[in-house]
């Protein structure tokens, strides 16, 4: 519960207007400077606002003015309520997905439980904002529409972003690196990293075989056929008889 009146202004300007009390004390039991309380005192500070009666309100009691009154001292006490008021609790429930999104919600689900299966369902809730029998539905592959979910990542869908991804992931390796430890479960041995050519191709570099500079193509060997002056011949008569009959024609 607050130590100060709802309408601290409000009130300071009745306690100016109606009472005898300093303006430290207004200004203490208003959460006010005592500066601002001497402005409003002066006209010059909150003008046009109404004075509003704390005794009415149920604020502040008419014995606790009358106390103050007679010791400059004395320091005003917020009457306590006649009621409680239950405080009100901010509900978090799954993220809101607006609705042109709504449909690809279950690929961005079937996306995190393949690539990033050390999430929580509440994790992936926060992140899309689905439910968990949603996310077993699909885990399970028993969703109503699980033939045409093709998984996709929620950063491309704008679903989440990827610092938030990140995070997501970052904290979920922790708990897991946790849970080993307690468990006294061994580290996972980290991915291999890419091996170098020669390891990957199996030694073919270097066992290549080097050409020899006495050693001569095959083609070398061969010789060329020769080309006959009378096949030469033959084929130019050949060409002009042609084109003699296709004048003719």
């Amino acid at each position: 519960m607050s130590n100060k009146p709802l309408m601290p202004k409000a009130t300071a300007v009745w306690l100016v207007e109606n009472t005898a009390l300093t303006f430290r004390q207004i200004g203490d039991f208003c959460g006010l400077h005592e500066l601002e309380v001497k402005g409003i005192a002066d006209e010059e500070v909150a003008r046009g606002i109404k004075g509003i009666d704390p005794i009415k309100a149920g604020q502040l009691t008419a014995e606790e003015i009358a106390r103050g009154e007679k010791d400059p001292a004395y320091r005003l006490k917020l009457a306590r309520p006649k009621v409680d008021v239950p405080q009100s609790r901010i509900r978090r429930g799954p993220k809101y997905t607006p609705l042109s999104r709504r449909q690809d919600r279950p690929d961005a689900i079937a996306w995190l439980l393949r690539n990033h299966p050390e999430l929580s369902d509440a994790q992936i809730m926060k992140l899309v904002g689905t439910t968990k029998p949603t996310i077993e539905a699909i885990r399970n592959r028993t969703h109503w529409n699980i033939a045409n979910i093709k998984p996709r990542d929620p950063v491309a869908l704008s679903m989440c972003s990827q610092i938030e991804l990140d995070e997501a992931v970052r904290k979920a390796a922790e708990r897991a690196a946790k849970l080993r430890k307690k468990n006294g479960e061994p580290e996972p041995e980290e991915s291999p990293t890419l091996k170098p050519a020669e390891e990957t191709v199996g030694g073919l570099v270097h066992s290549t075989p080097e050409v020899k500079k006495e050693d001569k193509p095959v083609f070398e060997n061969m010789e060329a056929p020769e080309k006959k002056e009378d096949d030469a011949i033959a084929d130019a008569d050949s060409v002009f008889s042609g084109l003699k009959e296709f004048k003719k024609d």
